[in-house]
């Protein structure tokens, strides 16, 4: 089992304004590359993520971008409408 969720911002200002937002909330996250963010789950991935991805939906809907969380085999990914 992975001991990280792994979250795929669209833009480098989103990144490190989740980032910042994942931190305040008390979780372990790091940068990673231009647009990514690492997050230490340990042994609570499910809780954890659901926690992230809760943060995650909350930061979009707050910035107010025209962006969708989605979550796909372990990673988060914050991307434009598919449609």
């Amino acid at each position: 089992m992975d001991d990280h969720l792994e979250v795929e911002a669209a833009r480098i200002p989103d990144r490190d304004r989740l980032l910042a937002e994942l931190r305040e909330a008390g979780l372990d996250a790091q940068p990673v590359d231009e647009v990514g963010i690492e997050v230490r789950v340990g042994d609570n991935a499910e809780e954890v993520g659901d926690e992230v991805f809760a943060h995650v939906e909350e930061v979009t809907m707050r910035i107010g971008a025209n962006f969708v969380p989605i979550k796909h085999e372990g990673v988060i990914y914050v991307r434009p409408p598919l449609s």
